[in-house]
């Protein structure tokens, strides 16, 4: 292929047509960085993040990341990296020599507590919502009092729920909070716990959790149509991945290089749908889940192989319409198979087993210690295959799994 312009048929009408109306956004065209998406899946996504995460962490890249978007289960560990960021001590390689004791101690210890029925039934039976018991858990045991205020200006981490109100995405960043459509609240000082609370609310049993603000909270005119009480007093959030459980969107038009971890689930075929209204409800929640899942993988996963498609080619590295049709990067998920990555010298990870893995249920419970090792053995192995092959193949291969014992 030569010349400045792409062919009709592969202009700028990607796979990938994002719409985020925030104000940072507005060119539409991405800006060299990097961000790194995790997306939702309860502990057995943290868990599976971690593994990433560990991997990331030993070639040098946790640095290299200007932003991190996250959902649900991969907003519990997010924040604790956030809050734990400035105690890393990273060596002049990137490598973060506190990310043992800082991040894996921490996320493994909250893996062995059981979150979700005790805030179930608290909210039930005793004062306070079900997602006030959430909150008070997540400060009990990762985040204390600390707010939106104490984390690093960089990386940009980046919390991502969904407003039930007006159905748009709701962010929390330190810089602002903000919903397109209500508008923009500037240095928030919410709780940390409260954001990844709103990010982690999966309808219907941990939704909603509800924000109380004043008008005078928000930036006047920063709200596109709803900038009006009681959308701006009484806001009322659910999970992220409600709208994005990828945690795609702040990040996709934003930076030039994407990487995705997803540790989402799966929806299984059911035979025999069951026929009173809760677990009607349920499965339909469970279908519209899968469907905004799917074709958000569809999309980045479409959207980087076209990119390596065109440049093999010869597509112009610096065509605007390239740039924002593709995206360099990598994805991988738990339920890929380390095989299709063709690295003669990747970690062996069994299909049957990583299935196995990937089956683990959707849960913010007690995961017993061999099960954690199992997924954080999981997802080191594959973001290992998806940054050599797609991201840098002279990165070293890893010596072994972080639990060699346990494999996967």
């Amino acid at each position: 292929m030569s010349g400045q312009t792409l062919p009709n048929n592969l202009r700028a009408s990607s796979p990938v047509e994002l719409v985020d109306t925030g104000s940072e956004f507005d060119s539409g065209f991405p800006t060299p960085g990097l961000a790194l998406c995790l997306s939702g899946g309860g502990y057995r996504a943290m868990l599976f993040h971690l593994g990433a995460l560990w991997r990331l962490n030993e070639v040098g890249y946790l640095p290299k990341v200007d932003r991190i978007s996250s959902v649900s289960g991969g907003s519990i560990i997010a924040g604790v990296l956030a809050l734990k960021w400035p105690r890393l001590d990273f060596d002049q390689a990137g490598v973060a020599g506190g990310f043992g004791t800082e991040i894996v101690e921490v996320v493994r210890g909250l893996a062995g507590r059981t979150i979700d029925v005790e805030a179930i039934l608290g909210g039930t039976f005793l004062p306070g919502s079900v997602a006030d018991k959430v909150i008070g858990a997540y400060r009990k045991y990762l985040y204390g009092n600390a707010t939106l205020q104490d984390l690093p200006d960089r990386p940009r981490f980046v919390f991502n729920a969904t407003n039930m109100q007006s159905g748009a995405l709701w962010r929390f960043e330190k810089p602002y909070m903000r919903d397109y459509r209500v508008g923009e609240v500037k240095n928030p000082k919410v709780l940390l716990a409260v954001a990844v609370a709103a990010s982690t609310a999966f309808p219907p049993f941990l939704a909603p959790v509800k924000l109380e603000l004043k008008e005078s909270d928000y930036t006047p005119g920063s709200g596109k149509d709803l900038q009006s009480a009681p959308f701006m007093t009484k806001v009322f959030l659910a999970d992220g991945g409600v709208y994005d459980n990828l945690g795609l969107e702040t990040a996709w038009k934003r930076y030039d290089t994407i990487l995705v971890s997803d540790g989402g689930g799966h929806m299984g075929s059911e035979a025999d749908p069951k026929l009173d209204w809760a677990r009607q409800t349920l499965r339909v929640l469970d279908l519209i889940d899968n469907q905004v899942r799917s074709l958000r993988k569809r999309q980045v996963i479409n959207a980087l192989a076209l990119r390596e498609q065109l440049l093999a080619q010869g597509a112009p590295p610096e065509s605007q319409e390239l740039n924002l049709a593709t995206r360099k990067g990598a994805y991988w998920g738990i339920r890929s198979h380390i095989a299709d990555f063709h690295l003669d010298d990747a970690l062996n990870c069994p299909a049957d087993s990583t299935t196995e893995l990937a089956n683990t249920p959707t849960r913010m419970a007690d995961t017993e210690p061999q099960l954690q090792e199992r997924l954080v053995n999981w997802g080191y192995a594959i973001c290992d295959a998806g940054l050599r092959k797609h991201v840098d193949p002279s990165l070293p291969a890893p010596a072994g799994f972080p639990y060699p014992q346990a494999g996967v």
